[in-house]
Formats: C-alpha cells, structure tokens, sequence
C-alpha cells in the first residue's frame, strides 16, 4: 500500500476547546494531533455520506418529476410487513 502524502494545516481553536482536547488526548493516551486527524476524518465521512444521499434524492426526485413512476404505498408496506417473517418478499420495483 502507497503511502498517501500528508501535508500541514493550521487550526486555531480556542482556548476552551484546546485544553479539552488535550484533556481528552491524555485520557486516551492518544496525542492531541492524533485525536484531531480522527475527527477531521469520521466529520467528512459523515459529511460525504450526507452529500451523496442528498445527491441520489435529488436524482430519484428528478427521475421521478420526468417519469412519474412510483411504487404505490400499500406495496411498499405490505414488503415491509414482511420483513423478519419466513415469507419475506423482495422489494418492489
């Protein structure tokens, strides 16, 4: 596996935050830098997670306004009444 470059960024936090940070790395036994990569990277999974769902919304809307296809809301609770059951039945289409 290829090590990806890493390179510098500068945060200024302030003085409350700073210190519960550090705090927090000591309890951890883990280094503030350490703590801080961490929550920059699970921020922007949950953030792009967010962004693509809004994204395949704004997709489904779309194909719905120029097909107006739907699946009627009796089908879909029926297949959700089924789920757990030894019959369940597949999603509808």
């Amino acid at each position: 596996m290829q090590k990806q470059q890493k390179s510098p960024i500068a945060v200024k936090l302030p003085e409350d935050e700073r210190q519960r940070l550090g705090r927090l790395a000591e309890i951890r036994k883990r280094s503030p830098h350490w703590l801080a990569r961490e929550a920059i990277s699970q921020y922007l999974d949950r953030e792009e997670a967010v962004e693509r769902f809004k994204q395949e919304t704004l997709a489904r809307w779309e194909e719905y306004r120029q097909t107006g296809k739907t699946v009627p809301n009796d089908v879909v609770m029926d297949w959700l009444d089924s789920w757990g059951t030894k019959k369940e039945s597949k999603p509808p289409v």
